[in-house]
């Protein structure tokens, strides 16, 4: 399998493999690696993964994106990365073994895909302790080393850190907006005590952050020096592994392969989701992917209006559900590529206009009137949305959910009767509600369950670097310690 980049590979060398792209996040003409053509599953494959176990479905899911690693190799990463011991903070009653099992809200119809029972409580552990694994792989049989820098806005940073803690030939400097996370969210991260993890808190929001890695990455002659990598989701490994949940999920929610299925994935970076479409262009028979927004309804903007309008840092709204506070979407930049037919020069000029802080529209394309062909639908969620539905599924099922999750299940309420009464609805959990506290009491009027693992986190000492959002004092910093 070979990759290309979004814009083009515009002066540099085409179609790498897996592995020269796993270490690179960004493509050097500063697109983001897709694959050549997206591998298309038939029914034949359907009908044999749909008994397989996790670890199994990823290897069979993965090979089809990974041929520059030995087969037996990719599989023992594979069942060493999705264990029931790693992913063991499933809801009581919930099969462990499955590692993210359907918890249903109505039988058949609305369920959670629990995809936070990893270390840290996220979805992110999904990926993100499978790219340890590999870059730990890699690094060793190249004999190399890499620098990791990453922007988190919440969930990211913490699964990056636990996955790669004490990892040889890794160092993580993640970069994170000061004060904008939760408590719990800024424990996990940042008492950890690891020689080789770097904490960064930015004077900004998730984008300053962001549009810092993005001008590393950008400055070619620095990345190589200093060996710089991501694991952000502009690294397409992330993206790849989070296909695996949305064919594990229509397995778990189906009883046979005649079936559709209806993803609502709440989405700040669009990788999330971005891995659902991957999943459905693969072949999957998903009938409609929703996207949930929080306030910073940029992406909800697009597909009702046609508009992409990226948001100043001023204009970027500090909400309940912070890990969305996001007004570039990362990953939507490979959406966008398939929409205009993989045109790598429409794709670049759209870019130059999203880089200069400007809109680009569609509204009047025939890309765009092409939009309903991929099946998205989308809608937004507020503040008192999220209590409401926090109370609400807490008082009708019994279940407690986090913020970002109430942005999904209440666009998926919205969006429900549009789909078919035989089409299940699965609503992606993004995180546990002990990582959004403060919230959950307001919603609740009581206090989340912690972890046994997890109980006396925030009193933990911290270790963070309180920065201004300045390039050139943060490739000092990396430069200092590498």
């Amino acid at each position: 399998m070979k990759y290309i980049s979004t814009r083009g590979h515009v002066g540099q060398p085409a179609n790498p493999e897996f592995c020269d792209i796993l270490l690179g996040g960004l493509a050097p003409d500063g697109g983001l690696y897709l694959p050549e053509s997206y591998p298309r599953i038939g029914r034949a494959e359907l009908d044999a993964w749909r008994s397989l176990s996790y670890a199994g479905l990823a290897f069979e899911i993965l090979s089809r994106f990974i041929t520059d690693i030995p087969a037996a190799d990719l599989k023992a990463i594979c069942d060493k990365t999705y264990t029931a011991d790693v992913y063991r903070h499933a809801r009581p009653g919930d099969d462990t073994a499955k590692i993210t099992p359907v918890h249903w809200l109505e039988q058949g119809r609305l369920g959670l895909l629990e995809l936070s029972n990893g270390p840290t409580l996220a979805f992110k552990d999904m990926a993100m302790q499978l790219l340890g694994n590999l870059f730990e792989y890699v690094l060793a049989k190249r004999g190399e080393s890499i620098n990791i820098l990453g922007a988190t806005s919440g969930d990211t940073g913490s699964a990056a850190e636990y996955a790669m803690r004490g990892k040889q030939g890794v160092r993580v400097f993640m970069l994170s907006p000061h004060g904008k996370m939760s408590a719990f969210q800024r424990a996990q991260m940042y008492s950890l005590q690891d020689e080789n993890i770097f904490n960064i808190a930015v004077t900004g929001m998730f984008d300053d952050a962001q549009d810092i890695v993005k001008a590393v990455s950008n400055d070619l002659e620095f990345k190589a020096k200093y060996k710089i990598g991501a694991v952000n989701s502009i690294n397409w490994a992330r993206v790849a592994a989070q296909v695996v949940y949305y064919f594990k999920g229509y397995f778990e929610a189906t009883t046979s392969n005649d079936q559709q299925v209806a993803f609502c994935v709440p989405s700040g970076n669009f990788g999330n989701i971005c891995a659902g479409h991957i999943a459905r262009m693969m072949g999957l028979p998903v009938a409609k992917l929703i996207l949930a927004t929080n306030e910073n309804d940029v992406l909800d903007e697009f597909f009702r209006t046609g508009v992409y309008r990226p948001r100043k840092t001023a204009e970027t709204r500090v909400t309940s559900s912070p890990s969305m506070d996001i007004s570039k979407a990362s990953n939507f930049e490979r959406f966008v590529f398939d929409l205009v037919g993989r045109d790598p020069r429409k794709v670049a000029a759209l870019w130059t206009e999203v880089d200069a802080g400007r809109p680009f529209d569609l509204s009047a394309s025939a890309e765009f009137a092409r939009i309903g062909d991929f099946a998205f639908a989308s809608g937004s969620s507020s503040h008192a949305d999220r209590l409401a539905t926090i109370g609400k599924v807490f008082e009708q099922y019994g279940v407690m959910i986090d913020t970002h999750t109430a942005d999904g299940v209440k666009v998926a309420w919205e969006q429900i009767e549009t789909i078919p009464a035989d089409v299940p609805v699965l609503v992606l959990e993004t995180a546990l509600p002990v990582k959004f506290a403060e919230t959950i009491r307001e919603a609740l009027g009581r206090d989340p369950e912690v972890p046994a693992d997890l109980q006396g986190l925030e009193a933990l000492p911290q270790r963070v670097e309180v920065m201004a959002p300045d390039l050139e004092q943060i490739k000092r910093f990396i430069v200092e310690r590498v």
